[in-house]
């Protein structure tokens, strides 16, 4: 067995249980075109390969890429030796599926990329950190400018528990596989993302404070504009970020676009 890198969060799952069910999440159709990212050892692409149609596997190690195939011969498998964030996701065939064990490290700008691109995922299931896991997840109350970003794309479901025992080497913390299905259509018509974005950014940048002292921070807007803001859109200053709704986010971004604050 090749030594897991440190440095590039490799932490190998070779339960069978685990991996099926990673599997079964996926709901593979034989039709399916599958990004794998971080194949490693391939435990999970063997498994892949049998379901899908075609399987690309981006794996960073050069060493693991150059190997995969020797390990997982297989005709509908593709190895890519690349960096994830560089990969071209737009020459991927439009509604494939992303299933992934993905390197802690990783997981908030990927699943941002992976969520943004003008090509994404008609599906993704992946394994990450038990916590991370619940904070994409959240409810307001709980809610995160990680959990924004992505219940704007998908709908989000929690999976397994996959105890840090079952893997080689054993991480700090435990995993959970989370299931993201991308909405039918999007939620909000006529969005600007980087505008949207902007506006939730700001909401988020001081967590401890109340909506009305860090989106005057964040936007550079006095107090009293976004008292007037918050007013318009029927959102109350003295909540926190945590607490708004993506509907309550949507209110105050058409206020603010009208009012040309963003």
């Amino acid at each position: 067995m090749a030594t897991a890198k440190k440095s590039l969060g490799q932490h190998w799952l070779t339960d069978v249980e685990a991996l099926e069910a990673i599997t079964e999440f996926a709901e593979l159709q034989p039709s399916d075109t599958v990004l794998e990212i971080g194949p490693g050892l391939g435990s999970l692409t063997y498994r892949l390969v049998k379901q899908a149609r075609h399987v690309i596997a981006v794996e960073l190690d050069e060493e693991l890429a150059a190997a995969l195939p020797n390990r997982v011969p297989a005709r509908n498998l593709q190895v890519v030796q690349a960096n994830i964030m560089h990969f071209d996701l737009g020459n991927l065939l439009a509604g494939y599926k992303v299933v992934a064990n993905i390197p802690y490290y990783l997981t908030s700008n990927l699943l941002r990329r992976l969520s943004e691109s003008l090509n994404p995922p008609k599906l993704m299931v992946l394994l990450v950190q038990k916590e991370v896991a619940q904070r994409i997840c959240a409810r307001p109350g709980q809610m995160s400018l990680l959990a924004v970003s992505i219940q704007l794309y998908y709908r989000v479901e929690l999976g397994i528990v996959v105890p840090r025992k079952l893997f080689n080497p054993a991480p700090k913390v435990d995993s959970r596989v989370v299931v993201l299905k991308r909405h039918a259509k999007p939620l909000f018509n006529t969005l600007d993302t980087k505008r949207f974005f902007r506006l939730v950014k700001a909401g988020f940048s001081a967590r401890r404070k109340k909506l009305r002292s860090s989106l005057s921070a964040g936007l550079h807007i006095s107090k009293e504009e976004v008292d007037n803001l918050l007013k318009k859109a029927g959102i109350d200053g003295n909540l926190r970020a945590q607490n708004l709704k993506l509907q309550d986010w949507h209110s105050i971004y058409n206020k603010a676009i009208a009012q040309k604050i963003i």
